[in-house]
C-alpha cells in the first residue's frame, strides 16, 4: 500500500469516527433549548425564572432560553427541529394537530391566558365592549397567533363576526405600545408588563381581563389553559428521563411562585426585564400571580374550553375530530414529589 493510498483510508476513517461519534456527543452534551414566544412577558416569567431559580442545573439539565416575539413563530422553530421544546400557548397542540404534527404540552404554567384587552384611550369613548368592535382595527401578535383566535372569540359573544372588524399584528411590548400610541390600532389583546405601562401613562384602559379566573371565566365561559411548556410526541417518547427532569424543574418554580411575594420573585429577575421602574414591575407581578398554575396540571375541563374557541374560529380545527387526550399530558408532573 502506497502512502497516498494509507493517508486517503486514514482519512476516510477519520471522517467515518466524526460521523459516527456525533449523535453520541449530542446525546452525551444533552442541551436543550428552549424558544419562548415572548420571553419577558409575564405568562412566560416560569421559563426564565427557573433558570435564574438554577433548577434546571439541578436536575443536570443544560438548558438554553430563546425568544421569538410571537408564539407561531416559536411553534415553527419546534416543527422546523430547531428547538427541542417551545413555552407557548396551549391551543397550538390543538391547532397542529389539524395538521398532522403530533405536539404535546406537559407542564402548564397558565391556567388562564394572562390576556388583556385593551382599548386606546382615544377611542374609549367609542368602545365600551367587544360588542363596540364593528368597523374597528384590533391588534393581535401575530395572524394565527392564539390572541388573534381569542380576539375573534370574544367578539363572537357579542354578535360580531370575524369579518367586521380588522385585526392587525402588532407583536408585544414597545411594538404593541407604539401601533396604539401610533393609532393604528383602537384595542389590542397583550400582556404584562405591558398593560401596567399602559395603563400607568393612561394611553389605555382595560376592557376584558383575563388574568384571573374569574375574570376569564367571565369572558370566556371556562378555564383557558394557556402558558405551558409544550414538545413534539417523537421527542417525548424517545427523551421521557429529560422530559421528567424539565417537569420537575418547572413545578418547583410554580411552587415557587405560590409561595413567595411579587417583590421577592422579582429580585430573582434579570434587572433589564424591569428596566427602571423595579416598582411597577412587581405590581404588574403582584396582579398576574392569581393566573400561574400551582402544581403544573391541566385544569381539569380546561382542554374543551380551548378546543371550543378554537372550533369557532380557527378553519384548521372547525369541524375535524381533536384527540384531547394526545395533546397533554399530567403523566411528568404527578412524578413529582
Amino acid at each position: 500500500m502506497n502512502n497516498k493510498m494509507r493517508r486517503t483510508l486514514m482519512s476516510l476513517a477519520i471522517a467515518g469516527a466524526t460521523v459516527l461519534a456525533l449523535p453520541g456527543q449530542a446525546n452525551a452534551a444533552g442541551k436543550i433549548t428552549i424558544m419562548v414566544g415572548g420571553i419577558t412577558k409575564m405568562i412566560y416569567l416560569p421559563a426564565k425564572l427557573t433558570e435564574q431559580l438554577g433548577y434546571f442545573k439541578e436536575e443536570g439539565l443544560d438548558v438554553e432560553l430563546q425568544s421569538q416575539p410571537a408564539g407561531v413563530d416559536a411553534e415553527n422553530e419546534l416543527l422546523a427541529g430547531a428547538v427541542q421544546a417551545v413555552v407557548g400557548f396551549y391551543d397550538h397542540s390543538i391547532d397542529l394537530q389539524t395538521k398532522g404534527k403530533e405536539i404535546t404540552a406537559i407542564v402548564v404554567f397558565g391556567q388562564v391566558p394572562g390576556e388583556v384587552e385593551l382599548v386606546s384611550s382615544k377611542a374609549a369613548a367609542s368602545i365600551k365592549s367587544m360588542a363596540d368592535v364593528k368597523g374597528k382595527t384590533l391588534g393581535v401578535t401575530g395572524l394565527g397567533s392564539s390572541t388573534n383566535f381569542l380576539t375573534q372569540y370574544l367578539a363572537s359573544r357579542h354578535g360580531i363576526t370575524s369579518n367586521q372588524f380588522s385585526v392587525l399584528p402588532v407583536g408585544a411590548d414597545n411594538t404593541f405600545i407604539a401601533a396604539m400610541k401610533q393609532g393604528r390600532i383602537d384595542a389590542g389583546m397583550t400582556t404584562k408588563p405591558t398593560v401596567s405601562q399602559m395603563l400607568k401613562t393612561g394611553e389605555a384602559v382595560v376592557l376584558v381581563d383575563m388574568r384571573s379566573v374569574e375574570g376569564t371565566m367571565k369572558a370566556l365561559g371556562g378555564l383557558y389553559p394557556a402558558s405551558s411548556l409544550y414538545v413534539q410526541r417523537n421527542w417525548l417518547n424517545t427523551h421521557k428521563d429529560d422530559a421528567a427532569k424539565l417537569a420537575r424543574a418547572f413545578v418547583k418554580t410554580m411552587r415557587y411562585i405560590k409561595t413567595h411575594s411579587a417583590a421577592e420573585i422579582a429580585d430573582k429577575m434579570p434587572k433589564d426585564y424591569y428596566g427602571n421602574n423595579k416598582a411597577l414591575y412587581v405590581q404588574a407581578l403582584q396582579n398576574s400571580l392569581p393566573m400561574y398554575s400551582p402544581d403544573g396540571k391541566m385544569p381539569v375541563g380546561g382542554p374543551e374550553t380551548v378546543l371550543s374557541v378554537l372550533a369557532g374560529f380557527n378553519p384548521n380545527v372547525k369541524g375535524k375530530h381533536i384527540d384531547l387526550s394526545k395533546t397533554y399530558t399530567n403523566e411528568f408532573v404527578n412524578q413529582v414529589k
